[in-house]
């Protein structure tokens, strides 16, 4: 087995058991990635020089037993809407073109406690607004699958360089299904943690009330590892909540006799791709042959899910994104007539058409004689949503989904229809809404050859039941990659 080949957790192993240098396993990743971001476009920063000189730093400290947590020495790359001392942070917006940041996210600093090695900056749709990575003003990316297709988004950076295998685990971020449905498109594990798990300090922020940062990797025990590693209670961040039980990785057991599965019949009606449907089902089939028990039931409330979460994340997005102004850093209009005149230069120049559509459907939502109409209304309708599945989880210990309604479309095709792209976020919308965990998990391949990955949602603060579950289907399949190597045509 090459080392591009091994899962995270699996490198960290070796290199503790000197089978592996630290230095040796980033030096693989960057010379991966300098063979495939010309036709990937994963990532918007590498960092060459400073992952080596890291990796040379963690290897003594693994030498000399400081380290001994499983990421130790494991290179990773981190979504650019994350701050990083020292290292340039965009959000892939031309706004933060040349933005530095003075302090490192609290996620962020977790990985590098651990001993993890930071390669660079991942892309992503512009300031997460997207599901296709190609709102991004450093370039799209693409699926490491089949170039001609998008690796889904606002995570496709992240996704793509896991599939790559130009890292071995990537950080992501998800305010609507933002980690979950790229990784299905990239054929990769990614988990969107209980909302309020993993420090949002640091991480600029779209929705935050829905924003949640989650790990991306080849499987469900680097899933559960990452996220022991990142979970903790930050005083920085009002929403944080300090937990007991963060143990996940005590949850990487086959064991699902008796585990209760719903499957939402309204996620199963039009607009979902007949592969697709197949592929989830006869996964939920391997579950039941396990001893799960697998049952369907009527979630309601879904058809209600979009209008509620692009009303209240454009809110949000419009007052968050207010601040990027041009006075203090980033972008600034080189020609102007007075602030009020430079505020909107500025952000004409810096802010991209879709970031633009949200922030002013955001300050209509929030304006004089509409905020009752449309702000109060989504906020009763999220309401709503938590409790039907409050009454799902009561029958239920975790609810199996699709992750998209289809496989990841061709590039081009969801940028000329917004509504079309908005529409295909009907299943990972719904969780964020309700503060839920979700992890999507790769089930197999449609006649493309196009990766389907399937969705396990839990109850809050249930993360070790999914993480159960995912693990328990995974022992049936192994990890399949797209087959990318040095030197290889890209297809």
């Amino acid at each position: 087995m090459s080392i591009l080949e091994m899962t995270a957790v699996e490198l960290g192993r070796r290199i503790k058991a000197g089978d592996v240098g630290a230095a040796e396993a980033a030096r693989a990743c960057l010379d991966q990635i300098e063979a495939l971001e010309p036709a990937v476009g994963a990532y918007v920063t590498v960092d060459r020089e400073g992952a080596l000189k890291r990796a040379e730093e963690v290897q003594k400290k693994i030498d000399a037993g400081e380290l001994k947590g499983p990421l130790a020495g494991v290179p990773v790359a981190i979504k650019d809407n994350m701050c990083t001392e020292g290292m340039r942070t965009t959000c892939s917006s031309w706004i933060l073109y040349n933005f530095i940041p003075t302090y490192t996210a609290e996620a962020v600093k977790n990985l590098e406690k651990a001993g993890a090695v930071i390669l660079g900056k991942t892309n992503m749709d512009e300031f997460a607004m997207g599901s296709t990575t190609e709102t991004s003003a450093c370039g799209v990316t693409r699926n490491p699958w089949n170039t001609d297709h998008v690796p889904g988004g606002s995570s496709g950076g992240s996704c793509a360089a896991v599939a790559a295998n130009e890292c071995f685990c990537a950080l992501g971020s998800d305010t609507g299904g933002s980690i979950r449905q790229p990784s299905s498109f990239c054929g990769v594990t990614g988990l969107k943690p209980t909302y309020g798990t993993v420090s949002r300090y640091g991480l600029i922020a779209y929705g935050s009330s829905l924003d949640q940062i989650g790990p991306i990797a080849k499987d469900v025990t680097d899933c559960a590892a990452i996220l022991e590693t990142i979970a903790s209670y930050d005083k920085k961040d009002s929403t944080s909540i300090a937990r007991e039980d963060c143990d996940f990785t005590s949850a990487l057991t086959e064991d699902v006799a008796g585990m209760r599965i719903g499957i939402p019949r309204d996620y199963f009606g039009e607009g979902l791709d007949e592969e697709v449907k197949q592929a989830i089902l006869a996964a939920a089939g391997v579950l039941k042959e396990k001893g799960a028990i697998v049952e369907e039931f009527d979630l309601s409330l879904v058809k209600y899910a979009i209008p509620a979460y692009y009303v209240i994340a454009s809110a949000e997005a419009s007052s968050n994104l207010s601040r990027f102004d041009g006075v203090k850093y980033g972008l600034r209009a080189k020609e102007y007539e007075g602030l009020h005149d430079m505020y909107k230069k500025s952000r004409s120049e810096g802010f991209g058409p879709e970031v633009k559509r949200r922030i002013m459907l955001g300050a209509f939502v929030l304006s004089s004689g509409y905020y009752d109409a449309y702000y109060l209304k989504a906020l009763r309708t999220k309401a709503l949503i938590k409790k039907a599945f409050d009454r799902a989880f009561e029958a239920y210990d975790v609810i199996l989904a699709p992750a998209s309604p289809s496989t990841a479309p061709r590039l081009g095709e969801s940028l000329s229809d917004p509504l079309k792209m908005y529409l295909g976020d009907i299943y990972t919308i719904s969780v964020n809404l309700a503060g839920l965990p979700g992890m999507t998990v790769p089930c197999g391949l449609d006649s493309k050859g196009l990766p389907i990955g399937m969705q396990l949602i839990g109850d809050c603060f249930q993360e070790k039941k999914i993480i159960r579950a995912g693990y328990a289907y995974e022992q049936s399949r192994s990890y399949q990659a797209p087959g990318l190597a040095v030197g290889k045509e890209v297809r």
